[in-house]
C-alpha cells in the first residue's frame, strides 16, 4: 500500500493504526497508569466541547500544521482535517481476487487521510478495507491510538463510535504525540508491542540467557577444578 492522499468524504479511503505499552508488563486490570488514566479521561471528554472551544482548537492546531495539512470548520460546526493512518498487519488480508489493487502491506506503511469530525472509528476501519476490496469482515480489525507520556508509549484501543478527527485536534498535529494504527484484534499480551519493541525484547532476553550461560559455566568450572584438585590428592605418590 503505497502512502498518498485519500479522502472517507469523496469516496471512503484511507486509514491509521496505533497500539503499545510500555516495557514488559502491562498495568493490572483496573488499576491503569498514570499515563493509561489520562488516555481514559480523553475518552471521557471526548466530543464534550463548545463551538466556541472547537473554533480556537481548530485556530491553534492551524498554526502549529508544518505539512499544510490543515482543518476546516464549517459554519454547521463540523470540521474536515486529515490523520496519517499507519497499517501494522501480521499477515496481509485477503482481498478480492480480480480487485487489481494489492493486499495492504504489513510492513508499517503509512496513509493519509482526509475525514470529518463526524467520521467514527467504525467508519474508518471499513472503508479502508473497502478501498483495498479486503473481503474479510471489519470485525477482525481494530483501531488504536498510540500516546506518548512521559517518556513512555501507551496503548488504547477505540471504541467503533470514537472519533478520530476530535483526538487528532485535541492531541495536535504532532504524530509523535498522538498516531494511529490499524491491526488486527488482540490474541494475546504481545500483540500490543510493535516489531522494534519485540526485537529489542528478544536482545534482552538474548543477554540474560548469555549472561546466565557464562554464569553457570563458571561455577561448574569451579566446581570442575576443585574435583581435580581432590582426584589429584587422592592420587598422589606417597
Amino acid at each position: 500500500m503505497s502512502s498518498g492522499y485519500s479522502s472517507l468524504e469523496e469516496d471512503a479511503e484511507d486509514f491509521f493504526f496505533t497500539a503499545r505499552t510500555s516495557f514488559f508488563r502491562r498495568a493490572p486490570q483496573g488499576k491503569p497508569r498514570s499515563g493509561q488514566q489520562d488516555v481514559e479521561k480523553e475518552k471521557e471528554t471526548h466530543n464534550h466541547l463548545s463551538k466556541e472551544e472547537i473554533k480556537e482548537k481548530v485556530h491553534k492546531y492551524n498554526l502549529a500544521v508544518t505539512d499544510k495539512l490543515k482543518m476546516t470548520l464549517n459554519s454547521n460546526g463540523i470540521y474536515t482535517g486529515f490523520i496519517k493512518v499507519q497499517m501494522e498487519l501480521c499477515k496481509p488480508p485477503q482481498t478480492s481476487p480480480n480487485s487489481g489493487k494489492p493486499a495492504p502491506s504489513s510492513n508499517g506503511c503509512m496513509n493519509t487521510l482526509h475525514i470529518s469530525s463526524t467520521n467514527t472509528v467504525g467508519e474508518v476501519i471499513e472503508a479502508l478495507l473497502k478501498k483495498f476490496l479486503v473481503t474479510e469482515s471489519p470485525a477482525k480489525f481494530a483501531l488504536y491510538k498510540r500516546c506518548h507520556r512521559e517518556d513512555q508509549v501507551y496503548a488504547c484501543k477505540l471504541s467503533d463510535r470514537e472519533h478520530p478527527l476530535y483526538l487528532r485536534l485535541v492531541a495536535g498535529p504532532r504524530t509523535d504525540t498522538l498516531s494511529f494504527v490499524l491491526r488486527e484484534h488482540e490474541i494475546g499480551e504481545w500483540e500490543a508491542f510493535s516489531l522494534p519493541e519485540l526485537q529489542n525484547f528478544l536482545r534482552i532476553l538474548d543477554k540474560e540467557e548469555d549472561e546466565q550461560l557464562q554464569n553457570l559455566k563458571k561455577r561448574y568450572a569451579a566446581y570442575r577444578q576443585k574435583l581435580e584438585e581432590a582426584l589429584s590428592e587422592v592420587w598422589k605418590p606417597d
